[in-house]
Formats: C-alpha cells, sequence, structure tokens
C-alpha cells in the first residue's frame, strides 16, 4: 500500500525528487546525503526539486545506504568544572556545531575525566555510531585518537600532536609565533625584565608558547627573569605570579599562556602591590571575554578560537567524504590592545 501524508496525497519519495530535478535516484540519493562531489547545478535542482515535493529524508534508511551514522563527536578531555570554567571551549564548539548543522550531521558531545568514560567511549565509537571524533585539549600522547584513527574512524586534533611521529591531522593557532609577538610588544614598551607563565608541559599549545617566548627572548638578546608552570586555571595563575614574584620581585613585564592565568596573574600582582601596567605589562593569549572584562583589560594574542571549530568540523567531514585524512592547518594570530600594557 502506498503511504499517504495527511493530506491524502502520496509521500514524496526519492524518486520523485530524482525524476523531478532531471537527475538520477543515485545523484539525488548522494545530495541528499550530503555528498560533495555533485555538480552544482545537479545539487541545487535536487535541493529545489526536493524543498517543492517537501521531501523530507529519512535519516535511518539514509544510514542503511551509505553505511553512516552521520553523527560525528566533539570530545573534550578535561574535567567538568574545566570546561564549564574556561570560555574557550563553548568557543570552540560553537564553531564546529555551526558547521555540522549547515551539513545535517548530528553533533555528539562527550567530556572525557576518567578512565572509565573513556573507555565506555571507546566502545560507542567503535560500534558504529560516529562517523568520527573532534578531540579538544589533549594531554601527552594520549593514545585514543590513534587508536580509533586505526580502528578506521577518521580524527582530528585541536592542536598539533604530543608525538612528533603522528600522522593524526590537526588544526591549531600559530602558538609560537603569537608568543614571538607578545615578547615583541612587550621589548617595544621598554619592558627588559620577562617572566612567563606557561600552561601544562604535557599539552603541545603549552609547549609552543613557551618556545616562541624563548626564541623571542634570545632574538631580542635578553635573558628571561622567571618560568612558573600553570594548569590554565585562574587559580593556577596565581600561584604561579606569586611563585615567579618570590622569586624575583624586579619583573616588569610578563607573557601569559592563557588569560584565565593571567586574570589570576593579575590579582597576585595587586596583593604584592604592583601596579598594572605602570610597574608590569601583562600581555595573554586567548583574546578570552573575561581577559577584555578584567581591570585592567588584558591586552592578549588572539587566536581564531570559533575559526578554529569551524575548521576542524569542516576538514573532519572532508575527510569522512574523500576517505583521506586532511593535511594540518596553522592559523595566524594577532595581538589586542588593551589596558594590560
Amino acid at each position: 500500500m502506498t503511504a499517504l501524508r495527511p493530506t491524502g496525497r502520496p509521500a514524496p519519495t526519492l524518486e520523485s525528487v530524482a525524476a523531478r530535478a532531471g537527475v538520477s535516484r543515485a545523484t539525488a540519493g548522494r545530495v541528499l546525503a550530503g555528498s560533495s562531489t555533485v555538480g552544482a547545478q545537479a545539487r541545487d535542482a535536487v535541493l529545489r526539486a526536493a524543498a517543492e515535493l517537501s521531501y523530507v529524508t529519512n535519516r535511518a534508511a539514509r544510514s542503511l545506504m551509505t553505511r553512516r551514522s552521520d553523527s560525528i563527536a566533539f570530545v573534550v578531555a578535561e574535567t567538568e568544572e574545566r570546561f564549564f570554567a574556561d570560555p574557550y571551549f563553548a568557543l570552540v564548539l560553537r564553531g564546529a556545531h555551526t558547521t555540522v548543522a549547515e551539513h545535517d550531521v548530528q553533533l555528539v558531545f562527550t567530556i572525557l575525566a576518567g578512565e572509565e568514560e573513556r573507555r565506555r567511549f571507546e566502545r560507542f565509537a567503535r560500534g558504529g555510531h560516529l562517523d568520527g571524533v573532534i578531540f579538544v585539549s589533549l594531554h601527552g600522547d594520549d593514545p585514543l585518537p590513534g587508536a580509533l584513527q586505526a580502528a578506521g574512524i577518521p580524527v582530528i586534533l585541536a592542536g598539533r600532536p604530543f608525538a612528533a611521529t603522528s600522522t593524526i591531522p590537526f588544526v591549531s593557532a600559530d602558538n609560537v609565533g603569537g608568543a614571538r609577538s607578545a615578547v615583541r610588544l612587550l621589548v617595544g614598551k621598554g619592558r627588559r625584565r620577562l617572566a612567563t607563565i606557561a600552561g601544562p608541559m604535557d599539552m603541545t599549545p603549552s609547549i609552543d608558547r613557551l618556545a616562541g617566548y624563548e626564541a623571542e627572548l634570545a632574538a631580542q638578546g635578553l635573558r628571561g627573569h622567571g618560568v612558573a608552570e600553570g594548569d590554565f586555571s585562574v587559580a593556577g595563575g596565581r600561584r604561579a605570579m606569586e611563585q615567579l614574584l618570590a622569586a624575583e620581585n624586579s619583573i616588569d613585564g610578563l607573557f601569559v599562556a592563557n588569560d584565565l592565568m593571567a586574570l589570576g596573574a593579575l590579582q597576585a600582582l595587586a596583593e604584592a602591590g604592583h601596579r598594572v601596567p605602570q610597574d608590569v605589562a601583562v600581555v595573554g593569549f586567548d583574546d578570552s571575554p573575561l581577559g577584555a572584562s578584567a581591570r585592567p583589560a588584558i591586552t592578549s594574542v588572539r587566536q581564531p578560537i570559533v575559526a578554529m571549530g569551524q575548521a576542524l568540523a569542516e576538514r573532519l567531514l572532508a575527510g569522512i567524504e574523500s576517505g583521506e585524512p586532511q593535511d594540518p592547518l596553522v592559523m595566524p594570530t594577532e595581538i589586542v590592545l588593551r589596558e594590560s600594557v
């Protein structure tokens, strides 16, 4: 029996969409499955025909045809407390969601804070429920992305892999160049006794920002006046600043590896009686909304966080479609001048 719509008319089928568009059933199916391999003219004709006929894709049937779940995961390897405290994660997620929504793909969000959560997620991914995975905020040489890649599940990383031999694609900001620009700005403001608060040394953005800081100090003919490691949190930045002041009280310039730690550094400096920027000029990293609303507002190295999220999703979807991993992408940074220098 032919299925009827509430109006009593037969429901449109893939065949009727193809006939109206003047293309084959296979072409219509590829367009409605989100394929990018169909020419623009045929694609427009199919989408126009589907709209005119009020055709709605049956996701379950499409999955059977394409052997795909039409879902990708956005995975943050941090605690819930860390995720909700740092606007960085929400901004990357926003960018990724914008892209997948345009491709009629579901975005599955998960936080992996413990081993049991990791094992459960790996079982889920291997069970055919995901077409690909975006990993954000990995620590060390995390084996999970490589294990999924070896199982045939496309993955992409936010930030370069920890292991130099890794072949996993990634999208990153120019962390080295951004840190160097921060040091150049501080030196250009007449600061000569510079110190830095680095991020966790089991994360590649932290390693690269510290490397950029040290490289530019050397290029400027200066020696550093202290390195303290934080954890990308406000409290961690405060503790690190206290350590720096205890060891070297003559610091007049500070580069901080993210804006949340810079907020903590401002607190410690104020409590120690140091004025910002009169006594100590401060440059952060991220261009976080929280840094912009601080007093004084924090000068920061802006990384294009939302655009990075978009690029992560776009490149993962392209890899899923082509069956080939995408080349790494390093996105430029820029200085946003505010009151702290």
